[in-house]
């Protein structure tokens, strides 16, 4: 059997219909399998992994409180900047729906340019991508 072809880092290969494909980096998949877990977890709507310039990653779920609403990517780069990094190499939302404006607004500030962030649907295609 012959080994799959490199790509490049942050890729994403097609599967299935022309619309969902799946990461070609292990480190952006390895956020998706994060992602889907908490999500799946806790039952949450929504949830968010992403990976610090020093290659830790952070998983988080939306909140919806009578006082305080934060989507999973929100909360994901602010347990990130708590922690003291300075930045990030990738992000990944799991759920339905597109990529919030809101969010690439605050993964924008907090990274800066150039980070991919990636949705998922539920069941795991990734079926758009921007970049900051």
């Amino acid at each position: 059997m012959a080994p799959e072809p490199a790509h490049p880092q942050g890729a994403m290969l097609p599967v299935g219909p022309a619309d969902v494909t799946r990461l070609a980096d292990p480190e952006d998949a390895k956020l998706l399998v994060l992602a889907r877990a908490h999500r799946a977890r806790v039952g949450a709507a929504e949830a968010a992994a992403v990976r610090d310039s020093d290659g830790r990653t952070y998983s988080a779920v939306d909140v919806a409180l009578p006082s305080l609403r934060l989507s999973a990517l929100e909360l994901a780069v602010a347990l990130a900047a708590s922690s003291g990094v300075s930045g990030l190499e990738a992000a990944l939302v799991v759920g339905d729906g597109g990529i919030e404006p809101t969010d690439v607004t605050v993964v924008r500030e907090f990274a800066g340019a150039g980070v991919p962030i990636y949705r998922a649907d539920t069941a795991g295609g990734v079926a758009h991508s921007v970049t900051t």
